[in-house]
């Protein structure tokens, strides 16, 4: 065996098998990645192929009960072949792809519903009256529902907003003349304009929304697991290059052990395994500085924004799961509201320092005052279940700071000297 040396490491260094690490965790992430739609967006997408499908049983029904208003009714019934196609085309690959509609896919999908929309204005032009006799021009909108699931939002949005223009201006140049424009026949007229664009829009806030929703409740499941981890350890990023040192290091050790790397080691081979050494060090001494509380803050998306952390002793990881899933509790809901509003919220949490004597404890037992001060947080718009939290972690009082939520807790440990 030929051991590879590794491109780079924390440091900077040339050292580790980086590249077949990296392939394999790619290779990881797109096998999960075809799957992603299995988080519930695959079901949000059924759900609108089959509202797609009632709005097009509805349509075709107008269409038969039109056919002899129609001017030229094969274009209508050609506008309706179109539509079905694609209707039926993109939710059979919908089905078969995954969560990702390729480019040239969707391309051809909104073309088909520009074809069907443009057959169907021609079958309705000489009426001058589009919004009223119009079939599959205004099912065309709600189509776009079929495919909310598998493009960006921003594509769908861009795709109903030109629909909409394009139904719009051509009821501009069919309109009647100026003296029979009436009510009845402009309200039909902005109701087929709505019909276009308001569906795709409620698609998209629907989607957005639920995917929002399952990336924080991931996101606080990814906390979560730091509840149970010892006082000191290291975080699940450092967990994945702490394998990567660790497979580097058994191909070295490998390597001597078979003699296929001679010793003395050569001076490349040596620098190797110094720097593969240096690494681990610093991993150890990190492992011996980083608390559970500081994992939970720094590897979430959510708190690594609004939450800042200051815990020079590393006291956080003396807390008892339960004050430490308190805690937790805490500050998540405390920053909770950001997600669904515009308030800008930041937390401030610190643990110690611990002061001998300051006020009397239990034999074997040590008091941390944790301070928890916040930004944008009014006392009487805080969540009642906070309280419930804060009364896990220990003994706490309230009051407002500089027009914000201040909280002191005396959080009661078991002494680390009588372990």
């Amino acid at each position: 065996m030929t051991f590879s040396a590794p491109e780079e490491n924390t440091l900077g260094v040339v050292v580790g098998n980086a590249r077949r690490a990296v392939g394999k965790t790619a290779r990881r992430i797109g096998r999960a990645s075809a799957h992603r739609a299995s988080l519930g967006t695959a079901f949000l997408g059924l759900g609108a192929a089959i509202l797609v499908g009632l709005r097009a049983v509805y349509g075709a029904s107008w269409f038969v009960a039109l056919w002899g208003v129609y001017p030229q009714p094969l274009a209508a019934a050609a506008a309706w072949v179109v539509l079905g196609a694609v209707i039926v085309g993109a939710i059979v690959t919908s089905r078969i792809i995954g969560d990702r509609l390729p480019d040239w896919m969707f391309g051809l999908f909104l073309t088909g519903l520009l074809v069907a929309v443009a057959l169907d204005v021609i079958a309705v032009w000489s009426l001058h009256d589009i919004g009223r006799n119009a079939t599959a021009a205004l099912a065309a909108g709600m189509t776009l529902l079929v495919v909310v699931t598998l493009r960006g939002s921003t594509e769908i949005l861009i795709a109903a907003g030109a629909l909409g223009l394009g139904l719009a201006v051509a009821i501009f140049l069919d309109a009647p003349p100026a003296a029979q424009i009436t009510g009845d026949w402009l309200a039909p007229q902005v109701t087929a304009v709505a019909s276009a664009i308001l569906p795709a829009v409620i698609g998209v806030t629907i989607v957005e929304s639920f995917r929002r929703m399952v990336q924080v409740e991931l996101d606080r499941v990814l906390v979560q697991s730091t509840v149970s981890a010892p006082r000191f350890a290291v975080g699940m990023l450092a967990s994945e290059e702490l394998a990567r040192l660790d497979l580097t290091a058994e191909e070295l050790l490998e390597s001597i052990a078979t003699r296929k790397t001679p010793l003395p080691l050569a001076p490349k081979m040596a620098s190797v395994a110094a720097s593969l050494a240096t690494e681990l060090r610093l991993h150890l001494i990190e492992g011996r500085r980083e608390t559970w509380l500081y994992h939970a803050v720094s590897e979430s998306e959510m708190l690594g924004k609004a939450v800042t952390l200051v815990d020079k002793s590393s006291l956080a990881g003396l807390l008892d799961p339960v004050q430490r899933d308190g805690l937790l509790a805490a500050t998540w809901l405390l920053v909770g509201d950001t997600i669904t509003s515009n308030a800008n919220r930041m937390v401030s949490v610190q643990l110690g320092p611990v002061v001998p004597g300051d006020a009397p404890v239990p034999d074997h037992k040590i008091l941390i005052p944790i301070t928890i001060t916040t930004t944008g947080v009014a006392r009487n718009r805080v969540d009642p279940s906070i309280w419930d939290a804060l009364g896990r972690v220990g003994h706490y009082s309230d009051h407002t700071q500089d027009s914000s939520l201040r909280v002191d807790i005396e959080c009661l440990v078991d002494n680390p000297a009588d372990v």
